[in-house]
């Protein structure tokens, strides 16, 4: 499925999203519970290779990012406190790792769909950065959405299907918790 399929699908003034911030099961996890995100597809945007697999991935030679795709409802969040959410679940000071992951296909990316989007972008990431929340240089990544594809149904609700998995408890679970303390108006009921 491309940008130009979803696209298509959407209506009610639904919005895209599609942000890299890590592996996609803990943004995926997050976004699940945020508050006006209908739907999250876990994928990978951004790099030459046409269709790759979840192994062609993790070699780290596509130049692929794992991303999340969301839909949303900008008249319940806007972009830019999505962005919020982005921001503080995952580190955007780490070139190409996010903890142990390393590798361009954990680079820390947002993918706009419009122009809009890449000012809201690079406005909130001036922001972030003269807030000095955090102690580095962000590094984060903002160019145009290139083809997306969506990635294998396992990975779909990874962290919904697989809680008890050692990365889940250890990695995602913490994202989890912090995103429902730091945005507990936001948490889905």
């Amino acid at each position: 499925m491309n940008e130009e399929t979803l696209q298509s699908s959407l209506h009610n003034g639904q919005e895209l999203a599609t942000l890299g911030g890590g592996c996609f099961w803990c943004l995926e996890a997050v976004y699940l519970e945020c508050k006006g995100v209908d739907k999250v597809v876990s994928g990978y945007c951004g790099g030459s290779v046409p269709n790759p697999t979840y192994y062609q991935i993790c070699e780290g030679t596509t130049g692929h990012a794992e991303v999340v795709q969301l839909t949303f409802n900008p008249q319940t969040i806007s972009f830019k406190e999505i962005l919020r959410v982005f921001f503080t679940i995952h580190d955007p000071t780490t070139l190409n790792r996010q903890g142990n992951d390393v590798g361009t296909q954990y680079r820390s990316a947002i993918f706009t769909h419009n122009d809009a989007q890449r000012q809201i972008a690079t406005e909130t990431i001036a922001e972030i950065a003269a807030a000095k929340i955090w102690d580095g240089k962000i590094v984060t990544e903002v160019s145009p959405l290139p083809i997306f594809y969506v990635a294998e149904d396992y990975h779909q609700e990874y962290f919904r299907n697989n809680p008890f998995q050692p990365y889940c408890q250890y990695i995602v679970a913490p994202k989890v918790a912090k995103f429902r303390k730091t945005f507990l108006e936001r948490v889905k009921k």
